[in-house]
C-alpha cells in the first residue's frame, strides 16, 4: 500500500481528484504547493509516495538496474490505489493524474493500462517505458484517454529526441497526446508551463461535464 495524504478542495463536496506522483528522489513534501499555483477549487489533491526509499526521499522503479520489476510493482500499486479512491466516491472519470519524471512515466503507464477512462492525465518532464511493448498492451480505454506532455529543450537527465521519438510512437499508435515543449532544464517552468497545465485541466473538466 502507497503512503498518502489527500489535501481537500477548496469547494466543499467536490469529487474531482488529482493524483500526483512525484519525480526520483523526491516525495508528497515537495508538492505541497501545487494546489496553490493550480488555483482550481474543485480539485482534491492526493499527494504519493513512491514505494523505494532513495536517499531521504523515494522512488517509482530502479534506475541503475532493469527498471521493468519496479514499473510494474509500480503500476500494480497505483491501480490499487485507484481501485480504493473510486470505492471513497472519486470517479476515474473525475480524477486526474500528474507526474513529474518518474512520475510522469508511471503517469502514461497507469494512464494507458488501467481500464477505466481518466478526467485526463499530465506527465512533466518524463518519458515512457518502453513504448514499443506499451502500444502493444494498451487498455481497452487507452485511445480514449486525453493527455498532456510536456518537456524541456535543454533537459540535461532526460533529451528532449528521446522523449519526442517515444511520445511519437504513442501517438502513431492512436494516443490523444498534447505534446508541449518549453525552454527549460529538468524542472517545472514556472507560469508558462502552469499556464499550459491549468488551461488542460480546466478544459478536461468542462469537456467531462459537457459528456453527461
Amino acid at each position: 500500500m502507497l503512503d498518502t495524504e489527500l489535501l481537500p478542495a477548496a469547494e466543499a463536496d467536490s469529487k474531482w481528484l488529482m493524483v500526483v506522483l512525484h519525480g526520483l528522489g523526491d516525495s508528497m513534501e515537495g508538492y505541497r504547493w501545487f494546489p496553490g499555483i493550480m488555483e482550481n477549487p474543485k480539485l482534491n489533491y492526493l499527494l504519493v509516495n513512491a514505494p523505494d526509499d532513495y536517499y531521504g526521499g523515494f522512488s517509482w522503479y530502479d534506475i541503475y538496474d532493469n527498471p521493468a520489476p519496479g514499473v510494474e510493482r509500480s503500476r500494480n500499486l497505483l491501480f490499487e490505489l485507484l481501485d480504493q479512491q473510486r470505492e471513497a466516491g472519486f470517479a476515474t472519470e473525475h480524477t486526474f493524474l500528474f507526474g513529474f519524471s518518474q512520475g510522469c512515466l508511471m503517469t502514461l503507464e497507469t494512464g494507458l493500462r488501467y481500464p477505466h477512462r481518466f478526467a485526463g492525465l499530465v506527465g512533466v518532464s518524463g518519458y515512457a517505458h518502453e513504448p514499443h511493448q506499451l502500444v502493444n498492451e494498451l487498455s481497452p480505454v487507452a485511445k480514449e484517454q486525453s493527455f498532456l506532455i510536456t518537456h524541456g529543450t535543454a533537459d540535461p537527465l532526460l533529451p528532449l529526441e528521446k522523449t519526442k521519438s517515444h511520445i511519437d510512437q504513442l501517438c502513431a499508435a492512436g494516443v490523444n497526446i498534447q505534446w508541449e515543449v518549453f525552454e527549460k532544464e529538468h524542472t517545472i517552468q514556472g507560469e508558462a508551463e502552469m499556464s499550459v497545465i491549468r488551461a488542460f485541466v480546466e478544459k478536461q473538466m468542462t469537456a467531462t461535464k459537457e459528456e453527461k
